[in-house]
C-alpha cells in the first residue's frame, strides 16, 4: 500500500501569503522525501479562498520531476466538458504523463449555485461529460470540430471515479475507469469495507482512499476538519498504526494523507508505520 499526500490548496494564515512559493516548496519537499504522489482537491464556493486544481497542477508539473500528480476529486459536472478535456490534456502533456485524474459529480450545492449549474442533474451531467471528454481525447468530432490530442498523450490520462458508497458508481469505477476513490472524510469504516467488496467483485484493481487527516494527538481541535473526519489518523501513534493496518487489510492500494499543518515530519512518521 502506497502513501501519497493530498493538499487542500487553501489560503495561508498571512494576509500577503505567497501561494506560489509555498505550494512549490511543499511539493519539492514531498518529492525529495520520496512520496509517490501529490494530489489536490477542488472547491470554489465554500466560504474560503481556494486555488483552481488544474492551474495548481500545471505549476507543480513544472516544479517537480517524478511524482504523480492527481485530483481528488475534480468536480466534472461544474465545467464545460470540452474545455475541461483541453485543460486536463494540457496538464497531462506538461507533466510528461504524470497526471491521475480523479473525478466526481460534486457534492456541495454551494459550488453549483455559484456557477449556475444544475445540482440535481449532477450525476447525469457527469456521465455525459466523461463520455464527451474521452471522445475529445481521442480526437473525435464534437460539435462540428475536434481537439487535436497532444502527440504521445492520445486517449487522455487514467481516470479514477470518486464514490462514497453507491454500488452503481463503485461498479462504474471498476468497469469503466482506472480506479475508485473513496473518502476518509465522508465514508465510514463500514462504507469502506462494503465498497471494497463491491469494487473487487466487479473486477476493480486500483482502490484509493483520499483525504485521510493526520494529527498524532489524543483529541482533534473542536470544530476542526480533523474532528469531522469519519476515517482518520487523528489519534495517538499506536492507534494510528492500527488504523493504517486496518485500511491496508480492507484492501486499499493507495492512501492520500493530509496534514492540516502541512507537517511532512508527521506524514513521514505515519509512512514509517507501514
Amino acid at each position: 500500500m502506497r502513501l501519497s499526500i493530498v493538499n487542500f490548496l487553501r489560503a495561508g494564515t498571512e494576509p500577503r501569503d505567497r501561494p506560489l512559493a509555498r505550494i512549490v516548496d511543499y511539493a519539492r519537499r514531498i518529492e525529495k522525501r520520496g512520496f509517490p504522489g501529490i494530489w489536490v482537491t477542488d472547491s470554489l464556493g465554500r466560504g474560503w479562498p481556494t486555488l483552481d486544481p488544474l492551474v495548481a497542477l500545471g505549476v507543480l508539473a513544472a516544479a517537480t520531476e517524478r511524482v504523480e500528480l492527481g485530483t481528488a476529486v475534480l468536480q466534472v459536472s461544474l465545467r464545460n466538458p470540452i474545455d475541461l478535456a483541453h485543460r486536463v490534456a494540457s496538464v497531462q502533456a506538461l507533466s510528461g504523463g504524470r497526471l491521475r485524474l480523479g473525478v466526481g459529480s460534486g457534492s456541495t450545492r454551494a459550488d453549483f449555485d455559484l456557477l449556475g449549474a444544475d445540482y440535481d442533474q449532477r450525476f447525469r451531467t457527469l456521465m455525459n461529460s466523461l463520455d464527451v471528454m474521452r471522445r475529445a481525447w481521442r480526437g473525435e468530432a464534437l460539435n462540428g470540430g475536434s481537439l487535436s490530442p497532444w502527440p504521445g498523450y492520445e486517449g487522455g490520462p487514467p481516470v479514477l471515479l470518486g464514490a462514497w458508497r453507491s454500488p452503481k458508481w463503485i461498479n462504474y469505477a471498476a468497469k469503466q475507469c482506472q480506479g475508485w476513490i473513496a473518502s476518509g472524510l465522508y465514508s465510514s469504516w463500514e462504507d469502506l469495507e462494503n465498497g471494497m467488496r463491491l469494487y473487487r467483485e466487479a473486477g476493480g484493481t486500483n482502490a484509493v482512499l483520499a483525504n485521510v487527516v493526520v494529527e498524532l494527538r489524543n483529541q482533534p481541535e473542536p470544530g476542526s476538519l480533523a474532528e469531522r473526519a469519519r476515517v482518520s489518523l487523528v489519534c495517538p501513534p499506536d492507534d494510528a498504526r492500527q488504523r493504517l493496518k486496518r485500511i491496508e487489510q480492507i484492501g486499499f492500494d493507495e492512501v492520500l494523507i493530509v496534514s492540516p499543518a502541512s507537517s511532512l515530519d508527521e506524514l513521514e512518521r505515519v509512512r514509517d508505520f507501514l
